[in-house]
Parts: C-alpha cells; sequence; structure tokens
C-alpha cells in the first residue's frame, strides 16, 4: 500500500515538473558516476554496476527524445580510465563494444532516427570496440531527428590539445596562416566539431566537479550544471526533470541579467528614442516587463 501511494505521489511531482516547463535543452551532456560504487554497496562486482548503468542509458534516451531534447552527449569512458586495472578495461569494452552493436540494431533507435557517434581518441581503443563503434555510426548515419553522441577515450584537455596541435601542423604544411585561426577553425577541429553547444550537464553520485567534459561546448556557452547524489543505476526520470527545471532556472536568470543591464544602458545614455527602440529589439520582453521599467516583473 505504501509503496503504491509512493509510485503515485512520484508520478504526481513528475507530471507538476513538466507543467512547470516553458522548453527544454537542445543539447544534455551527462556524467555517468557512481556504477563502481552502486555495485560495491551491492557486494557485486563492478561489471555488475556497468550493466545496471546500460539499463539508465537505454532509459535516458528515451526520456530525453520523448520530451524534445535533440542532442544527447554521454560521458561512457575517459581517457583516465586508461588507468583502471586491465580486468576493468576489459569488462567495459566488452560491455561499450556489445551496446554499440545492440543500440545499433535495435528498431526503437531506427524508429526514432537516432544518429549515433562516437567522440574521444578513438585510434586508443581497441580493434573491435572501433569496428563496433563503426558498425554503430555506419547503420545510423542518415538519421538527424536525434543525435547520441558516445564519448570514448575522451578527455577535455587532450581534446583541445589535439585540436591545437591540428592547427600548428596545418600552419607548418603552409595550408593555414597563423592569422586564419580563428574560432571556427578550431572549432572544426575538435572531436565534437559538429555538436551543438552543451545546455545543460547532469553529473550523478555525489561529486560536484564537470571533470574535463566538453570544455569547449559546455564551459564556452556557460551550459548549466546540475549534481545529484544518485549513482547512476538509480537516476530516474524525475532526477532528469529536476535537472531540466535548473537549467530553466539559469535560462530566467540570465535573460533577466540581460535586461538589467539594458536598463542600466538606457539610463545611462539618457532618453535616445532610436537608442530604446534598438534595445528594445535586442533584449526584448522578459516576464511583463520592457527595458523602461525597474528590473521587477509587473504584477
Amino acid at each position: 500500500m505504501l509503496r503504491r501511494f509512493r509510485r503515485w505521489a512520484l508520478d504526481l511531482y513528475e507530471r507538476n515538473l513538466e507543467r512547470e516547463f516553458s522548453g527544454v535543452p537542445s543539447h544534455i551532456a551527462v556524467i555517468q558516476d557512481g556504477n563502481r560504487r552502486y555495485a560495491d554497496e551491492r557486494g557485486e562486482g563492478t561489471a555488475f554496476g556497468h550493466r545496471e548503468g546500460v539499463k539508465t542509458t537505454e532509459s535516458i534516451l528515451e526520456w530525453c527524445a520523448d520530451l524534445g531534447v535533440e542532442e544527447l552527449t554521454l560521458y561512457t569512458f575517459s581517457t583516465e580510465n586508461f588507468n583502471r586495472p586491465p580486468d576493468q578495461r576489459k569488462e567495459l569494452f566488452d560491455l561499450i563494444e556489445s551496446k554499440l552493436k545492440t543500440f545499433a540494431d535495435e528498431p526503437e533507435i531506427h524508429e526514432r532516427g537516432v544518429h549515433i557517434r562516437a567522440i574521444g581518441q578513438i585510434t586508443r581503443l581497441p580493434e573491435r570496440v572501433r569496428d563496433a563503434i563503426e558498425y554503430a555510426e555506419s547503420k545510423t548515419a542518415d538519421y538527424d531527428r536525434f543525435h547520441l553522441n558516445i564519448a570514448l577515450a575522451y578527455g577535455g584537455r587532450a581534446e583541445l590539445l589535439d585540436a591545437a596541435r591540428d592547427a600548428a601542423a596545418a600552419v607548418e604544411r603552409g595550408d593555414l596562416s597563423p592569422a586564419e585561426i580563428d574560432i571556427d577553425d578550431i572549432e572544426k577541429r575538435l572531436y565534437s566539431h559538429s555538436g551543438r553547444d552543451v545546455d545543460l550537464i547532469i553529473r550523478t553520485g555525489g561529486a560536484e566537479r564537470t571533470s574535463n567534459f566538453l570544455p569547449w561546448h559546455a564551459n564556452g556557452n556557460e551550459a548549466a550544471v546540475f549534481f545529484c547524489t544518485p549513482y547512476w543505476p538509480e537516476f530516474r526520470r524525475i532526477d532528469l526533470l529536476r535537472a531540466i527545471r535548473t537549467y530553466e532556472s539559469r535560462q530566467q536568470s540570465w535573460r533577466r541579467t540581460r535586461v538589467q543591464r539594458a536598463i542600466t544602458l538606457v539610463r545611462v545614455l539618457g532618453s535616445d528614442d532610436g537608442l530604446r527602440s534598438r534595445l528594445r529589439r535586442q533584449v526584448g520582453e522578459f516576464d511583463g516587463f520592457d527595458i523602461e521599467d525597474d528590473p521587477t516583473p509587473k504584477q
């Protein structure tokens, strides 16, 4: 009886959360932390935790697609993970290889038009994992309704360093002049070059750091960040909704700041009607007040 009531209360809370949203992030990135600790607390080996985590991965893909998110990036295997014991690496590579092939053959992946792509230092991975990546990417290459990026052998510093080295090599070959190196040039040399900017980073497992994840697309875009305590296998749809609420709050705060800055600029520069008009077009109205008003919502 108590379990049914709890489920009913959580369902109600989920529906109320969804009603609060005016939109969802285009691109969510997830640091899937806590698989090993989840297994340890249950007296199981690390492989158990990772297998349970894969179930959550399948669920969050479905949740995001249903909510209207367009891109999802999962931090699956970092460059630091190469330092793990050989038996743990083998378990992870076995699981990654298996799930990439399973995903590529999953009817729902094709029904939803999911484009699968791996990002990272792919050449460092075992050949069998690279073959699975090629299989998944080729099977979904023509889709563009939803983008699923799997970060494998990925490190944010390594990504930026490799992009800088690539640009330097182009300069040395004479294919590029230093003056031509700009944001667009660096961006096209990143592993994640074809992805959208990240709007929201989620990290499970209780740690409050982003661990060198997508620094160009997330930090450069000042992405919202949501830290939560559940281990990745315990992550629920309601946790995703809470994360999106954090993103929405961040967006509202950012828009309010823009309005406040515009108001201050108008007051400093005077009552030039042309200036007011231009600012109004650029900033727009927010929460019922205009750039000529005080920065508090109208009642």
